[in-house]
C-alpha cells in the first residue's frame, strides 16, 4: 500500500504535490479542528481528586481548637478546616413550641480523625467545658443557661433558661471536640494540650505537619484530605497554609508563586500585585462607624449637633477614596443582606451629604465661626462665663484605611466649623486600654456581626460598659424591650416588626455615624476552581464549600 502511494506521488508534477500535501495538511488540520469541536460538544470538565493548595495568612495560629478560638483570624481558618460544627454533623434537629428544649440527633458512622466514633458524650463534654470559667473559653456567654444533657449515643439534649430566637445559629457555631483526648485534661490546663497545634478534628481536612522558626514563629501548617469526611470529601489533596507578619510580605510572596492565594486585604492593594490573578468579592455583615460618647463630652448628646455631623459626612467619597467603589454606605445597626435588613428604613433616613444644610442647622443653633474657623458659643450664665467650642478628639486604630477615612472626615467637618483631633493609636492599645475605660469622646471603630440581627452586644443598655461592646454608652428603655423581645421570639414576622422599629430608634437616635460595609475580598490563581462568592459572616466562612475547591479536571462525555 506503501509503495503504491509512493509510486502514485512520484508520478504527480512538483506543483501536483504541492497541491497535494497542501490539501492534506488542510484535511489534518480541519479533523484536529473537528474532532475538538466534537468532544467539546459531546463532553463537559469536572473537577477531579488532586492538587496542592497554598494559601497565605497574616498573623499566628495558637489555639486550634473550637473552645478556646477567639478572635484570632488564623484559629479561624484552622478550626474552620479541621473541626466540623454541630449542625453539620446532625442528622438532624427539632425544637419545641416554647423554644426552650432543642434535640439533637447525630448521624451515623462519624468519625474523629483518629478513627474514632463521635457520639452525643463529645457534644456534651464541649459545652460543659465552655460553661467551665477555668477554661476560659471566649464561646463562655454563649452557653450560659443551657443544659446539655444525653438521650442517646446519638441524641443530645438542649434545655435553654430562657427562648433564644437564634438558638440554631448557636448551635452551628459549636464545633465539638473529642472527649477521649480532653476528658482527663483539667479545664484550667486545656490550653497547655499539645492537641491545641496539633488537632484531631472530624472536618474535610486532617492535620499533617507544621513547621516553625528557632524562636517560635510558625512558618507553615499542612493539612491533608480527610477521605472518610462524612459529607463530600474534598478534592484538593493537600492545603498548606503559609503565615506571614504582615500584608506587604504575603503579597510579595504571591508574586514570587510561593502562595497560591490570601484574602482580607484593602482594594487598593490589587495595583501591587503582579501576577495574573481572580479575585472574588463577598458580603460580610460588618460596618464601621464613629461611636459617640456623651458622657465623656455632653455636646454629643445635642441632637442638633449629631444631624450636622451626619450631613457633613461624605460617606460616597470614603467609599471612592478608601476602597476603590469596593464597599456599601451604611446608615444604620444592620447592613444588607443580613437577615433583618430593612432597606425601605434606610432609604427614607438616607443621609445625603449636605454642608449648607449642616452649617445652616448650627447657624441657626447660635454656634458662630470664630477666627481659627471653629465654631464656638457662650453659655455663661451670671458672673459663669464659659465658651465652648465644637472641638472634639476622635480615637483612631492605627490601620492605614481607618487612618484614611479619619482624614476625610476631619476636612469635611472643618467645612462645618468642626475641629477634630485624631487620636491614632495601636490597636492592642485601644481594645486594652482605650475601650476598657470607655475613655474617649468619639472613636472609630468596626462591629462584626455573626449570621444573627441580635443587637444585644452591641446596643443594649447592659453592655455600655467592659467587656460589653456597646461603645456608643446607648442607653434607652424602649430599645432595651425590642432587643430582648426579639432575642426571645419564636415568631420570625414579629421579629422582623420589632427589628423594624429598632433600628428606626437607632437611627434617629443617632449615637453613632456610621460609614460603611466593606467587602470581604479573596485573590487567587486562575487555576482554582470551585470557590463561591457568597454571604460570610467571618473571615474564616471563605471554607464554608472547601470541599468544592478544585485544582485538577477531566472531561467526561454527556
Amino acid at each position: 500500500m506503501f509503495n503504491r502511494t509512493s509510486q502514485i506521488l512520484k508520478s504527480f508534477s512538483r506543483f501536483e504535490r504541492y497541491i497535494f500535501l497542501a490539501s492534506f495538511l488542510i484535511f489534518i488540520v480541519s479533523s484536529v479542528f473537528l474532532l475538538i469541536k466534537f468532544i467539546n460538544q459531546n463532553t463537559f470538565l469536572v473537577p477531579v481528586i488532586g492538587g496542592e493548595y497554598k494559601e497565605g495568612i497574616v498573623g499566628q495560629p495558637t489555639f486550634i481548637n473550637p473552645v478556646l478560638v477567639g478572635n484570632n483570624d488564623a484559629d479561624r481558618d484552622l478550626t474552620r478546616l479541621i473541626f466540623s460544627d454541630l449542625i453539620d454533623l446532625a442528622e438532624s434537629y427539632k425544637v419545641d413550641s416554647h423554644g426552650l428544649t432543642w434535640n439533637v440527633r447525630l448521624k451515623e458512622d462519624i468519625f474523629w480523625h483518629d478513627g474514632k466514633a463521635i457520639t452525643s458524650d463529645d457534644v456534651i463534654f464541649t459545652v460543659r467545658t465552655i460553661q467551665d470559667s477555668d477554661a476560659r473559653s471566649p464561646l463562655f456567654s454563649n452557653w450560659q443557661g443551657v443544659v446539655a444533657e444525653r438521650v442517646s449515643e446519638r441524641e443530645v439534649k438542649f434545655i435553654l433558661s430562657t427562648p433564644y430566637a437564634f438558638f440554631k445559629n448557636t448551635l452551628k457555631e459549636l464545633k465539638p471536640i473529642p472527649k477521649h483526648l480532653f476528658g482527663d485534661i483539667p479545664s484550667a490546663n486545656l490550653k497547655l494540650s499539645n492537641y491545641n497545634l496539633e488537632p484531631i478534628g472530624s472536618g474535610p481536612f486532617k492535620f499533617d505537619s507544621f513547621q516553625k522558626r528557632y524562636d517560635g514563629f510558625i512558618i507553615d501548617y499542612k493539612l491533608i484530605r480527610n477521605e472518610n469526611y462524612f459529607e463530600q470529601s474534598p478534592y484538593l489533596e493537600q492545603i498548606i497554609l503559609k503565615f506571614y507578619p504582615n500584608n506587604n510580605e504575603l503579597i510579595e510572596a504571591f508574586n514570587a508563586g510561593i502562595i497560591d492565594g490570601f484574602g482580607g486585604f484593602n482594594p487598593k492593594e490589587l495595583t501591587d500585585i503582579k501576577l495574573d490573578y481572580q479575585a472574588f468579592k463577598l458580603v460580610m455583615p460588618r460596618y464601621y462607624a464613629i461611636f459617640l460618647n456623651a458622657n465623656s463630652q455632653s455636646l454629643l448628646s445635642d441632637a442638633n449637633i449629631k444631624t450636622a455631623l451626619g450631613l457633613a459626612t461624605d460617606r460616597q467619597t470614603l467609599i471612592e477614596e478608601v476602597f476603590l467603589n469596593y464597599a456599601l454606605p451604611s446608615f444604620g445597626p444592620l447592613v444588607p443582606s443580613m437577615d433583618g435588613y430593612n432597606a425601605e428604613i434606610f432609604q427614607e433616613n438616607f443621609y445625603k451629604v449636605e454642608f449648607e444644610k449642616a452649617n445652616q442647622l448650627l447657624d441657626d443653633d447660635g454656634w458662630q465661626v470664630n477666627n481659627e474657623g471653629i465654631r464656638e458659643k457662650d453659655f455663661s450664665k451670671g458672673n459663669k462665663e464659659e465658651i465652648l467650642r465644637l472641638e472634639f478628639k476622635l480615637v483612631v486604630p492605627e490601620i492605614p484605611f481607618l487612618i484614611e477615612t479619619a482624614n476625610i472626615i476631619q476636612n469635611d467637618w472643618k467645612k462645618i466649623g468642626v475641629k477634630l483631633d485624631l487620636v491614632i493609636l495601636p490597636t492592642f492599645d485601644i481594645n486594652n486600654k482605650v475601650i476598657k475605660t470607655r475613655d474617649y469622646e468619639m472613636i472609630l471603630f468596626g462591629n462584626i456581626f455573626g449570621r444573627n440581627p441580635d443587637l444585644f452586644s452591641f446596643w443594649h443598655s447592659s453592655e455600655r460598659f467592659y467587656p460589653g461592646l456597646n461603645l456608643a454608652l446607648y442607653n434607652s428603655e424602649t430599645a432595651d424591650i425590642l432587643i430582648e423581645s426579639i432575642r426571645k421570639n419564636p415568631s420570625q414576622e414579629s421579629r422582623q416588626r420589632n427589628l423594624n422599629k429598632l433600628q428606626l430608634l437607632i437611627i434617629n437616635d443617632k449615637p453613632a455615624i456610621f460609614l460603611y460595609s466593606p467587602f470581604y475580598f479573596y485573590i487567587s490563581k486562575n487555576q482554582l476552581g470551585g470557590f463561591e462568592e457568597q454571604f460570610i459572616s467571618l473571615p474564616s466562612e471563605r471554607f464554608e464549600n472547601i470541599e468544592n475547591w478544585y485544582l485538577k479536571t477531566e472531561r467526561r462525555f454527556k
